[in-house]
């Protein structure tokens, strides 16, 4: 009996993956996701894949105040507003990491000093305490690490970093500062990298309703929101990279966007390790309120969730090479093995969708500081 009940299930649960839902079939995987999440429905991952089941957000935490008020916070939180640490006085962190746009841009790539752009699409930094390492190729592994690159990028902040100490401590209030938040040393720049990431540890996403709905509220998703949830979980084989509390694996794959010799390449990870393996690789971001953080991609070329979503329903295998010379090149980009074809339908697509819509929280304000040191 109980080996007719496990296969009903198995039934019930490919059914409702694959067909057009009827009112009862929505029904039917309401009732399934109605339940703590480790009753729900395993995730279809491929063999080797290191996962972990989601995990809500933690509710609001009442000493984030005090925490905002800690010296070195403090002291980050003005620096990170403060156009002072750019060459030209102009352009602060909060230029391309903006709170009221979920500490992202909303431009393609960044523009920075002199209006010069980037390369690549700002991430955004919520939640970036949890990140193993920085930047689309990961070339960073800690916040204080980070810190210093955008400061002295000549396309970015342009900052001549021998100069900027000298610059700090000729402001009476930033040497105040300074000395409440390292009372026993003479700051120089490993102080205002540690400042600058003390804070950064701070900006963390909202609970979403997906978050609600893991603790157990179950009207917090629609019926579309769930059928998405489903499908992210299994046949859009999603949650092969996205998963966990963050909804990333904190890893790199190729996608198959490198553009390879042509206008818009970018070799990835392969630019910081130099490995061929790591062609085209870049890390994979974080879902957590994707739909407030958009355009997406590395390049930032694409800014409609469904476009992107046919992307992945493609399997992107066209790109992987097609001839004998191409096979030979080892710099010739190829697809993650993880990337297939979908066979998702143009209603399962908008549901998924409807799902990352779940996973994006309300957006708030940081309040900018009202005045800077000067």
């Amino acid at each position: 009996m109980k080996k007719v009940v496990i296969i009903g299930v198995a039934l019930l649960i490919t059914i409702l993956s694959t067909a057009f839902l009827s009112d009862k079939g929505f029904e039917d995987l309401r009732t399934l996701y109605s339940k703590p999440i480790q009753e729900w429905p395993k995730p279809t991952i491929d063999s080797g894949v290191v996962w972990e089941e989601f995990k809500a957000l933690p509710k609001t935490d009442t000493s984030y105040f005090a925490l905002m008020e800690q010296p070195k916070v403090k002291l980050g939180k003005i620096l990170f507003f403060d156009p002072i640490l750019s060459g030209s006085n102009q352009i602060s962190c909060s230029s391309c990491h903006n709170p009221q746009t979920s500490f992202a841009d909303h431009s393609t790539v960044p523009v920075g000093h002199d209006h010069l752009v980037g390369t690549r699409n700002t991430l955004s930094l919520l939640n970036v305490y949890a990140r193993k390492t920085m930047f689309w190729d990961g070339r960073a592994h800690t916040l204080e690490e980070q810190a210093i690159s955008p400061i002295e990028a000549h396309n970015e902040m342009a900052m001549d970093l021998t100069k900027l100490i000298p610059k700090l401590k000729a402001i009476a209030g930033y040497r105040d500062l300074f000395a409440e938040a390292f009372p026993d040393e003479d700051f120089s720049m490993p102080q205002v990298m540690q400042a600058l990431a003390a804070f950064q540890r701070t900006i963390t996403s909202r609970r979403s309703r997906f978050d609600e709905f893991i603790d157990g509220k179950y009207t917090a998703l629609t019926n579309d929101e769930i059928a998405g949830l489903h499908l992210f979980r299994t046949k859009a084989r999603c949650m092969n990279c996205h998963h966990g509390e963050f909804l990333t694996d904190e890893s790199f794959h190729n996608i198959g966007l490198t553009y390879y010799k042509r206008k818009y390449e970018d070799l990835g990870r392969f630019v910081f390790t130099k490995d061929p393996k790591d062609v085209g690789k870049f890390r994979t971001a974080s879902l957590r309120d994707v739909m407030n953080t958009n355009p997406w991609m590395h390049n930032g070329l694409f800014d409609n969730m469904i476009g992107i979503l046919n992307l992945y329903n493609s399997g992107m295998t066209m790109n992987n090479p097609k001839n004998a010379a191409q096979e030979a090149d080892p710099m010739y980009p190829r697809i993650d093995p993880l990337m297939k074809k979908l066979d998702l339908s143009a209603e399962e697509i908008r549901q998924v969708a409807a799902f990352l819509e779940a996973v994006t929280a309300t957006k708030y304000r940081m309040p900018r500081p009202e005045q800077l040191p000067r």
